[in-house]
């Protein structure tokens, strides 16, 4: 771009260009008009002329500052007939980047054009590289803040399950006593229950009884529960169980809490069902009920205005998925990265902080995944995700025999002269022929005299326990079958490493379990003793 008062000058210069290869030339003799050809032309390079009428080439330096991109690099050459020293001092120091006085050599205008396009060109690249530079590294950024915000995610899922493990191992050990506890009051209370049973004046009697003996059990349950915040383990009652129905009915039994308790305050709870027909997947159908109903409290509590609750269950992804949706608070982020650990509560007092978690457990005891979908005053999702049921597992879950053929020879390995006393009973009264032990010792100084069909051991005893005792069975006497008794309240995971038993039976046991039990344990071949599983156990 040329500004000069002067046309025969911008034609010179027009000419010199079109002559040189560099024809791209806008001109103007009007320095007022220096602005707008500037921000329409958007030049390379400004020729200007100092001594001009209305504005000088002094003023038109300071209006072109004030457009020009702060950080952007436009040469401008003078071209005046002031020679002065004064002139070429003030000219620079305004923003000119080189100075020729008139006439001038038109070769060295073309050199210094030139020299001043070339530093353009090479800050323009530059910028352009820069430009680069800022957006590899903005998205290096945005790839780094992804990864550590997956990081940090990964580290509140490993702390939330170590929290769990070492909750799962403090409870496994509370849950061994209370077993052996409830495994005598089961026992006696079912024998008491028999000899009120014989007796019609003790009917009232035999209903008492009963209440203690369905108590018992439902003790069990609970310190099962309490044991498998973190336990994977399959146990053997594991069946097909259909989630359609399982939701329908989490629905009816709940009905109580979402439905007639709001209503007696005023309020209104809705519930919507959009339930597909899904394929059955494996599980326990009383433990996955409680998850449902512990969400379904969850999505009551969160609704202390009413609102809408709907339930949806389908497959995708090769997982059978059932959801729960509430419209009611929402949560944090804080309080959703939370809510699943052991003893967290937003209620106070009026929580627990453990039904969550025991959620979170049960969902991953079946290899399940949970997702909490989420925000303040958006309501909260909870999907569920589960593996569909395999054929194999439709054969797993095969009806186990009623019962055996005839009476065996069983011997019955306890330290609690209580619990042995209990199981003798339980067994004996099929017409099995019974022998006991009080340790793993004595069990095998018996076995070298008598063949048992049967050994039913406890596991927990002094000197041996009793996957070491099995073991030692399976290697020397590999007919006889093998039933471990615990009371740990984990069916198979704790002796995943050394399964040379034929099956586990968690305490406290009843008679009718006992005895279904020792069927499907006769009705198969016996447990081989695995290599490298216990070659020589030495007794304390």
């Amino acid at each position: 771009m040329i500004v000069d008062d002067e046309p025969a000058n911008t034609l010179l210069l027009e000419r010199l260009f079109q002559l040189v290869d560099l024809p791209n030339c806008r001109s103007t003799n009007d320095s007022r008009q220096a602005v707008d050809l500037f921000l329409e032309y958007q030049p390379d390079v400004v020729l200007l002329d100092l001594s001009m009428p209305h504005l000088d080439g002094f003023e038109v330096m300071n209006r072109l500052k004030s457009v020009i991109p702060v950080g952007d690099y436009l040469p401008i050459l003078v071209l005046t007939a002031d020679a002065t020293e004064r002139a070429k001092q003030r000219a620079l120091s305004s923003g000119a980047n080189d100075f020729l006085t008139k006439p001038f050599n038109t070769s060295e205008v073309v050199l210094r054009v030139r020299n001043l396009l070339e530093t353009r060109r090479l800050h323009l690249q530059m910028r352009r590289c820069n430009e680069n530079l800022e957006s590899i590294v903005a998205d290096r950024t945005s790839e780094l803040r992804q990864a550590l915000g997956e990081l940090k995610e990964t580290q509140q899922q490993v702390i939330q399950q170590e929290r769990l493990r070492a909750l799962g191992t403090m409870a496994s050990g509370v849950a061994h006593d209370f077993n052996n506890a409830l495994s005598i009051i089961l026992g006696f209370g079912e024998f008491v229950l028999q000899s009120c049973r014989k007796e019609p004046a003790m009917s009232e009697a035999a209903e008492q009884m009963e209440i203690v003996i369905n108590t018992a059990e439902d003790a069990a349950k609970i310190v099962g529960r309490l044991r498998s915040f973190y336990s994977t383990a399959k146990d053997l009652s594991e069946r097909p169980v259909d989630l359609k129905a399982l939701v329908k009915q989490a629905v009816a039994i709940t009905e109580p809490r979402w439905k007639t308790q709001p209503r007696g305050k005023g309020i209104e709870i809705t519930v919507h069902m959009a339930l597909d027909e899904t394929p059955p997947i494996w599980g326990h159908a009383h433990e996955l009920r409680e998850v449902l109903t512990n969400l379904i409290f969850n999505a009551v509590d969160a609704m202390p205005e009413g609102g809408t609750l709907t339930f949806r269950s389908g497959v995708e992804d090769r997982a059978v998925f059932v959801s729960i949706t509430d419209s009611g608070t929402g949560m944090t982020e804080d309080v959703r990265r939370q809510c699943l650990e052991p003893f967290f509560t937003t209620k106070g007092e009026q929580g627990s902080g453990l039904g969550l978690a025991m959620v979170y457990g049960i969902v991953q005891r079946h290899q399940g995944e949970l997702d909490i979908q989420t925000g303040v005053g958006q309501g909260t999702t909870f999907v569920i995700r589960f593996p569909a049921q395999t054929s194999d597992d439709e054969h797993a879950c095969e009806d186990s025999p009623a019962g055996v053929e005839r009476p065996l020879q069983i011997l019955v390995v306890e330290d609690q002269d209580v619990i042995r006393e209990i199981v003798v009973e339980h067994i004996g009264s099929d017409l099995h022929t019974i022998a006991t032990a009080a340790d793993a010792e004595e069990a095998l100084s018996k076995l070298q005299s008598t063949p048992f069909d049967l050994v039913v051991t406890d596991q927990a005893m002094p000197g041996m326990s009793g996957d070491q005792l099995s073991a030692v069975i399976k290697r020397d006497y590999p007919g006889t079958r093998v039933i471990l008794l615990t009371g740990f309240g984990n069916y198979g995971n704790e002796f995943e490493n050394v399964p040379t038993f034929d099956l586990v039976l968690g305490k406290p046991i009843s008679k009718e379990a006992f005895r279904t039990g020792i069927a499907r344990v006769m009705a198969t071949p016996p447990a081989r003793a695995r290599h490298g599983a216990l070659a020589d156990p030495v007794l304390a």
